[in-house]
């Protein structure tokens, strides 16, 4: 199994910023596979899982969602089996739990591409 571990959600102003991290750890974590993609999806209550952005393994392809371009910016380490998320311009319908989820392969928007998911962590601006 690989366990995905979410930090760094909390309260925000509007036009504030957020950095999120995911930790992937699991005795399996090294061979779950040669190459893995990590996404960002969330939740906003009452609606559907959508996806914000994905990474490759190499850290060179990455995927967002029309509605976080510009604002948010993916990034990982493979060293520390770890990516962020930072969230910039924060605006109050970002409000949501965001779950970080891995798949074997390159990035998909669809959630149920995806093997492992994290617990989520919340993200609530304010206006």
């Amino acid at each position: 199994q690989v366990q995905l571990v979410e930090s760094g959600g909390g309260l925000v102003q509007a036009g504030g910023s957020l950095r999120l991290s995911c930790a992937a750890s699991g005795r399996t974590v090294s061979s779950y596979a040669s190459s893995y993609a990590l996404g960002w999806f969330r939740q906003a209550p009452g609606k559907e899982r959508e996806f914000v952005v994905a990474i490759n393994w190499r850290g060179d392809k990455t995927r967002y969602a029309d509605s976080v371009k510009g604002r948010f910016t993916i990034s990982r380490d493979n060293a520390k089996n770890t990516v962020w998320l930072q969230m910039n311009s924060l605006k109050p319908e970002d409000t949501a739990v965001y779950y970080c989820a891995a798949r074997i392969d390159s990035v998909d928007p669809n959630a149920d591409a995806y093997d492992y998911w994290g617990q989520g962590t919340q993200v609530t601006v304010s206006s």
